[in-house]
């Protein structure tokens, strides 16, 4: 009777008992302040969807559904999930069956007369297990394990939100490098018939040598480019289709759609170049850093709880009979109550150890957020001031290829009527092909800066409830 009167006081204990180690509150950091009428940029959480690509839209819903490293990513979760459901059990009392039968001959010249040689044993058990609590190690560890579940959640995110800037940007380079290509093939055409032209003139006695020469340099430097972009374009194709989870057979084959081209996207609106005051809300990687400082934190509470003595409560109710007709009968009822108690005494500073294990790694982890936070202001410092420069990089670029492409025409025209040397033509030239493929890279910069923007400020993430 006594130890079941002992059994609610232990559970009160257990209940009402606090949890060993520090709890947790929100490292303070020193943000900028928000001012006052200045419009917060925002981003949707299908930010994609503003370069009007309906390839680009299936290519991004395509990684998100097949990218290995995403799948890797999302099994992590279940993991973190299902250990964090075991941490949970251990809160609560646990409960087993159990059976066994045996059967054996005992010796006739230990055994009493008239007792049988041979006998058959049958047991029945029901077994309960309870550890209590008293010292918070089991709540700590169930909140470093809720924590780290959340972490993995965020990581997941943040690996889908890297997955669909990356998808993004390498379509936009396999864009530009088609683009160009189709530059370089434009260009080499005009310099081969450039050449022909001059090779003509030469043998007609029109022109000296010299400029028939330099007309197949310039030919042969323009045959050299198109190769040049073809394998950067292949190799963009291939690195695309690794994003996509293509299988390797996908990858020999190629052939991957195309959407609008590089000149025909769609340029998303202007973000405005200053900081929201709730980065920090937005980055999943920032949150994940957070709830592994939340975790690495309720670690130490975990190795404290080690000083103090675990008390375990183990109860069994069953029945052991002879013959199995009278196993389940109330003369074959048996019953048992056990409460263990463990404590330290002196483990050579073992514990001691471990609690400054867990000490130095909620350092870690505290610096590691810092750092996240330090990090993910200047993403967005650095982004929005990218985005601002390439603006007004692709104006100038468009600018300066208007204007070399009439110094070109006006070149042709000095040359056929003898005012200039052919070699200001080839200048024209040169500089008119290097400026087209400038202004491509302009503009490809313009959108990957754009993405990086996107990327910089949550891809318009918002943190999933806790589970």
């Amino acid at each position: 009777m006594l130890k079941r009167a002992l059994i609610p006081v232990a559970v009160a204990l257990a209940v009402s008992a606090c949890a060993v180690g520090p709890d947790y509150s929100r490292p303070k950091v020193e943000l900028p302040e928000a001012q006052a009428g200045q419009a917060q940029p925002t981003v949707s959480a299908d930010w994609w969807k503003q370069f009007d690509d309906p390839v680009l839209n299936q290519l991004i819903e395509e990684a998100v559904k097949s990218n290995l490293d995403l799948q890797a990513s999302a099994a992590r979760v279940e993991q973190a999930a299902a250990q964090a459901g075991i941490a949970r059990a251990a809160l609560l009392p646990s409960l087993g069956a159990s059976g066994s039968y045996q059967s054996g001959r005992t010796s006739a010249l230990t055994t009493a007369p008239g007792t049988p040689l041979v006998a058959d044993l049958r047991t029945a058990n029901l077994t309960a297990a309870w550890e209590l609590d008293l010292w918070g190690k089991l709540r700590r560890g169930n909140e470093a394990a809720r924590a780290s579940y959340q972490a993995s959640r965020y990581d997941r995110d943040a690996a889908q939100l890297a997955l669909s800037a990356q998808v993004a940007q390498t379509y936009f380079q396999l864009r530009a490098f088609d683009a160009q290509l189709d530059i370089a093939k434009r260009t080499l055409q005009s310099r081969e018939e450039s050449l022909q032209l001059q090779t003509k003139r030469f043998h007609g006695g029109l022109i000296s040598e010299l400029d028939q020469r330099q007309a197949e340099a310039e030919a042969a430097a323009a045959r050299a480019a198109v190769p040049q972009i073809a394998r950067s374009l292949e190799q963009t194709e291939t690195a695309l289709g690794v994003l996509l989870g293509h299988s390797p057979k996908q990858l020999v084959a190629g052939n991957l759609n195309r959407g609008k081209d590089i000149n025909s996207l769609a340029s998303p609106p202007d973000v405005p170049a200053n900081l929201p005051a709730s980065l920090l809300e937005r980055r999943p990687d920032v949150a994940s850093s957070e709830q592994q400082l939340i975790a690495a934190n309720a670690n130490i509470g975990v190795a404290r709880a080690a000083y103090f003595p675990s008390i375990n409560l183990t109860g069994a109710l069953g029945s052991q009979s002879l013959s199995l007709d009278s196993l389940f009968t109330s003369p074959a009822r048996t019953w048992g109550f056990a409460a263990n108690l463990a404590a330290p005494i002196f483990n050579f500073g073992a514990t001691g150890y471990g609690v400054d294990a867990a000490s130095a790694g909620q350092k870690q982890a505290l610096a590691l957020y810092q750092k996240s936070v330090q990090s993910a202001f200047k993403d967005a410092l650095d982004s929005l001031a990218a985005n601002s420069a390439a603006r007004d990089i692709v104006q100038a670029q468009t600018t300066q290829l208007t204007a070399l492409n009439r110094t070109l025409k006006l070149a042709g025209l000095r040359y056929d009527n003898g005012y200039s040397s052919y070699l200001d033509v080839l200048d024209a030239q040169r500089n008119s092909f290097q400026a087209e493929l400038n202004l491509v890279s302009a503009k490809l910069d313009r959108l990957n800066t754009t993405i990086s923007v996107y990327k910089a400020l949550g891809g318009g993430w918002e943190a999933p409830k806790p589970q």
